[in-house]
């Protein structure tokens, strides 16, 4: 198949596919005339790379499970390097999901806070004289 056929049926564009080339993940193999050719086993790299990018790996940590593939594997992550760059995604996910809980956790005190000193704020006011609520960050009144 050319390579206009190859990118809808892979959903996406001939620039991604020539990019690919360029960076040795799609095999660049030509016809008589020049014209880029393409089958059904590319089409299978290109669903393992999109896979791939769609759980947040980066182009380069799709390379071994491309070469696990081309090396006539059954399945892109059923070679050792694969499993490498599945431990280590496994690791940057778990720092990351740490990252997000302390933060997680510094917004949900934050909005306690908030809550508390607004509601203070509102039983002051219920007194005479008491002080009007005023938001911290435009400076208005509440």
């Amino acid at each position: 198949m050319r390579i206009g056929e190859l990118a809808e049926r892979a959903g996406t564009t001939t620039r991604a596919l020539r990019y690919y080339e360029s960076r040795g993940l799609l095999p660049a193999r030509r016809d008589a005339h020049g014209h880029r050719t393409y089958d059904e086993r590319d089409l299978r790299l290109l669903a393992q790379i999109r896979t791939l990018r769609d759980f947040g790996f980066d182009l380069e940590e799709t390379r071994p499970f491309v070469e696990c593939l081309r090396a006539g594997h059954p399945e892109g992550d059923s070679c050792p390097a694969s499993l490498q760059v599945y431990r280590r995604k496994l690791q940057e996910l778990d720092v990351l999901i740490g990252e997000l809980g302390a933060v997680r956790a510094q917004v949900g005190l934050q909005l306690e806070r908030a809550e508390r000193a607004r509601a203070e704020l509102a039983a002051e006011s219920l007194v005479p004289g008491g002080p009007e609520p005023v938001c911290e960050l435009g400076g208005r009144e509440l």
